[in-house]
């Protein structure tokens, strides 16, 4: 993992087509025209990656300025995967600023889901709000509130929770920009914070509904740690592995019926099964910690369900 840290000093851009607006083909022939070399991702048919480029080379294309892409990074990209969003749903994006995985929900859902976004600061909002305009993402209300507060009358189908973290898994080595603010103060105002949040996540949801919690964090104390005493108090949901094993009451259903358990994937298990993408081990197996490398940015993710 240490060389994951240097090698993100080179790690080249990122970004996805806005399918609200352009196909993934329509992004690819304005790059060549454009004479920016690209390569397209194997688990994310929208996503591309421009090994020799610079931000700035996008800023006068017209797919930059018509909002037609989005730069994200790939680990970025990976929540709003494993969320599966339907249309027709009720989703939230729990803590939405700037915008890139609740636009890439719209995206993913062409604007047919009933998507709302929350974020308490309003500089943030603001942003989130000019950003859903550029990309396209009609009719998603944005809630100026701390989600921590969410209403009790409010249920959802699906909650994205991409928590706000201390942000380790972004650190870039030699760079003491990114090192600067890391306090055991932080990691504690954040833990707290999350687990607020989670909490929160759970009641919120209707039964049978999924939770995706991320974070572009590596530490435990933001990740499993905070996941598990979740769990523990919301005896209710319960994590679906994402590391190919059933989760524990598809094992009790197949027992029950003398089957083979069903295992649930979507495009990150079957990209990490086809060895495009790595995790490594933590204190919660079926829980993916994505290592920082030259691609990707070190992240966490997991996905819960409430029981029907």
């Amino acid at each position: 993992m240490i060389e994951g840290f240097g090698a993100a000093a080179t790690r080249p851009v990122t970004l996805r087509a806005n399918t609200l607006k352009a196909t993934a083909e329509d992004i690819a022939a304005a790059l060549d025209a454009a004479g920016i070399a690209h390569q397209t991702v194997a688990w994310y048919p929208d996503a591309f990656i421009l090994p020799e480029a610079q931000v700035s080379d996008l800023w006068d294309l017209d797919i930059y300025r018509n909002g037609k892409i989005y730069l994200q990074s790939l680990s970025s990209m990976m929540p709003p995967l494993v969320l599966g969003a339907q249309a027709g749903e009720d989703i939230l994006d729990m803590c939405a600023a700037p915008g890139g995985k609740t636009t890439q929900i719209a995206a993913l859902t062409q604007g047919q889901a009933h998507l709302t976004a929350c974020e308490m600061s309003i500089p943030r909002a603001e942003k989130l709000e000019a950003n859903l305009g550029r990309q396209g993402a009609k009719n998603v209300p944005v809630m100026r509130i701390d989600a921590r507060e969410l209403d009790e009358f409010f249920r959802f189908d699906r909650i994205l929770l991409d928590a706000p973290c201390t942000g380790t898994g972004t650190v870039i080595s030699g760079n003491e920009k990114s090192l600067r603010g890391l306090t055991e103060q932080l990691l504690g105002k954040c833990a707290r914070s999350q687990r607020a949040l989670l909490d929160r996540a759970m009641g919120a949801l209707k039964p049978g509904g999924t939770l995706v919690y991320s974070t572009c964090s590596i530490l435990p104390q933001e990740n499993e740690d905070a996941l598990q005493e979740a769990l523990d108090k919301h005896m209710d949901c319960e994590l679906i592995p994402l590391d190919g094993t059933p989760s524990e009451s598809e094992t009790r259903r197949a027992q029950e019926a003398g089957e083979k358990p069903r295992v649930e994937s979507n495009a990150l298990t079957e990209a990490i099964a086809a060895g495009h993408v790595s995790s490594i081990a933590n204190g919660m197996p079926g829980t993916l910690t994505i290592p920082p490398s030259r691609d990707f940015e070190g992240f966490y993710i997991a996905l819960i369900r409430k029981h029907s």
